[in-house]
């Protein structure tokens, strides 16, 4: 990866939407090239998927999980990927294993999530925090 792939994947960051005669503007390419190198990336798994970033309104959270110490994180972080109100999932060092990053309707349905994470037999113990706010980088 070198500088070009670096500027073409700030400005996706910042809106995956952006045409690729757009960035090439931006970055002082041709279109061809830009296309090229994110086709690459693709296949490489730089990029691993295009997203959308939402403002609903909605109540949003990471919670912090700590998992018995023979646990598999990996498999788990996959299982918790697949629930519905689930952005992310992070397999993080320090005192907790995993992070759940969370977008739910209301208190309501984020204590039911948390909930049902704490009845999972691996769980040791939770620690959640809203999301007060959040900028794009």
């Amino acid at each position: 990866m070198d500088s070009l792939d670096r500027e073409i994947l700030a400005i996706l960051r910042r809106d995956s939407r952006t045409p690729y005669t757009e960035i090439a503007d931006e970055v002082g390419t041709s279109e061809g090239t830009v296309r090229n190198r994110v086709d690459r990336m693709l296949e490489e798994g730089v990029i691993e998927r295009f997203t959308v970033a939402t403002r609903t309104g909605n109540v949003k959270a990471m919670i912090e999980i700590d998992v018995a110490v023979d646990v598999d994180t990996t498999t788990m972080s996959g299982d918790m990927a697949d629930w519905s109100e689930v952005d992310f999932v992070w397999q993080v060092s320090g005192e907790e294993d995993i992070v759940v990053v969370a977008d739910t309707t209301d208190t309501d349905a984020l204590n039911a999530l948390i909930t049902r994470a704490r009845e999972l037999d691996e769980v040791v113990s939770t620690k959640t925090r809203l999301i007060l706010d959040e900028r794009l980088g």
